[in-house]
């Protein structure tokens, strides 16, 4: 109850319900329409309507965020991770970062071929025989050959010679790939665009078709040789190879087994849904690249992947419908950059959440 002096007025009984109302902190000055459009703009209406503030109803507009079911099997594919994940080689040795993959529980390790470097193009034979008998001694799989070098001497350049020091880079890769005893080699087959290279000279579609078949084809004796799969990735901001359809027309043209799918989950996202292109490429992926991306958000850099889990990617329809297809290879995490500080953490967490995605967590 009120307590009242004398000379104060008795309040009916609703208003002075009114006037308690009124002296809740819920009932206090709102954001003003400027601050709320500021903060929605940044978080979304239905998010600032979930804290009590903005509109009750756009609440509504998120969907209902369900925790999903574990698997119920335990799939039978291989943990994987890219070198570029690693503190290395400004932190760790190569030797550490092996061993690190190792103790975290992951089965390869997928190095990039550099231009310079402990495994470049300067690399002698004993010297990547000696990678290999690391890993060997370690216990960890080299589970593929990647490279940047796909892009500043682009297999489809206008440039003719850095078209041909592409192709010289590309062979000394299938024949590091040979020494490591993997048969995975990640071939960036060109581009139409490359949007991060700023002076980059845009080559016509029916062109960069035209030298990137041919590129492959200069290649693939040495690879069928050297017993090394080309595996060509997906890249939709190159502007070429945009739907699985126009991939199996490139691959299969070529009738061999040695030239096959590096699948990537991440680099379709944008526009497109990993779990489709899946289904649709079929058996000719030979090997996947897992990069977490969340479509809630319209940029697209390398620094627009994130951790996995921690994005909008099906995660079980994608392992499902490798399942579907017997996929029993390397499931690499391609991440472009180490952790600031603590760069153990992503190894662990990388593998920690493999291990829930392949069902191996109770």
């Amino acid at each position: 109850m009120t307590h009242r002096t004398d000379n104060q007025p008795a309040l009916p009984a609703d208003a002075e319900s009114a006037s308690r109302t009124a002296a809740t902190p819920s009932s206090q000055p709102g954001l003003g329409r400027r601050e709320l459009l500021a903060y929605s703009a940044a978080f979304g209406a239905a998010f600032m309507a979930k804290q009590g503030l903005g509109d009750d109803g756009a609440a509504a507009e998120l969907p209902r965020q369900s925790v999903k079911p574990r698997p119920a099997k335990k799939y039978k594919m291989k943990k994987a991770i890219n070198m570029w994940a690693f503190a290395y080689p400004d932190q760790w040795t190569l030797k550490e970062s092996l061993q690190l993959a190792k103790d975290a529980g992951f089965d390869g390790v997928e190095l990039n071929f550099n231009l310079a470097g402990e495994f470049s193009a300067e690399s002698t034979e004993a010297e990547i025989l000696a990678i290999g008998k690391l890993a060997a001694e370690i216990g960890i799989d080299i589970s593929g050959v990647c490279s940047f070098l796909f892009w500043p001497y682009c297999l489809t350049h206008n440039d003719p010679a850095k078209r041909q020091k592409g192709l010289e880079l590309a062979g000394q890769m299938v024949e590091a790939a040979r020494l490591l005893q993997t048969e995975n080699l990640l071939v960036v087959p060109g581009a139409v665009y490359a949007p991060w290279m700023e002076d980059f000279d845009p080559v016509p579609n029916d062109v960069c078709d035209q030298r990137a078949r041919a590129a492959v084809r200069q290649l693939l004796p040495a690879a069928e040789k050297a017993g090394v799969s080309i595996n060509i990735e997906n890249i939709f901001a190159n502007g070429y190879l945009f739907s699985p359809q126009e991939m199996i027309d490139f691959v299969d043209s070529f009738q061999s087994k040695h030239v096959q799918v590096h699948f990537d989950t991440g680099n379709i996202m944008h526009y497109q849904f990993p779990e489709h292109w899946v289904r649709i490429l079929g058996k000719r992926i030979k090997n996947i690249h897992f990069k977490e991306f969340d479509k809630r958000q319209n940029e697209f850099t390398l620094n627009t992947f994130r951790t996995l889990l921690d994005g909008t990617t099906n995660w079980p329809a994608v392992i499902d419908e490798l399942d579907k297809i017997d996929y029993r290879g390397y499931l690499t995490f391609e991440y472009f950059h180490a952790f600031s500080h603590y760069p153990e953490a992503l190894i662990y967490q990388t593998s920690d959440a493999l291990d829930w995605m392949l069902g191996r967590k109770a």
